[in-house]
């Protein structure tokens, strides 16, 4: 980088998806993000697959952070990562969940796209130090 050029901050997106209504969680990582020098963009409760996927888009993430603790993860993350796919997004957009996935499906979410899984409990300078570390080039 020169000395005229600044670096971009990394942008990211936390989206809660499906029907799941409990949003603390998002929140928290919200704020930590935020004030770790991300850029934060929040989705709202009750966002459809689709809906997630747009605005990651729209939005030029470099970080999709899916908090679900609805146990419909094997569902709804497969479809955000089918319609990135189909934006050309998926390849440089860092996808986590957060939330309450079962040891037995996370080998499934990360094979199909999901660059980690941080369950309840998962230190916050764990996750943003892995954001720092994975978060695609710009």
């Amino acid at each position: 980088m020169s000395a005229g050029q600044t670096q971009q901050p990394i942008r990211c997106l936390v989206a809660k998806v499906g029907l799941d209504g409990h949003d603390r969680g998002a929140h928290v990582i919200a704020r930590a993000f935020r004030d770790a020098g991300f850029e934060v963009v929040y989705s709202g409760l009750h966002r459809s697959p689709d809906e997630v996927v747009q605005a990651a888009v729209q939005e030029d993430v470099d970080v999709l952070g899916i908090s679900i603790l609805s146990g419909a993860h094997n569902t709804l993350v497969p479809k955000i990562l089918d319609g990135l796919d189909e934006y050309d997004a998926l390849d440089d957009t860092l996808v986590l969940v957060g939330g309450i996935v079962p040891d037995k499906d996370k080998d499934d979410l990360e094979e199909q796209g999901v660059s980690a899984i941080f369950g309840p409990g998962a230190s916050m300078e764990d996750t943003i130090e892995f954001v720092r570390e994975n978060a695609p080039e710009r």
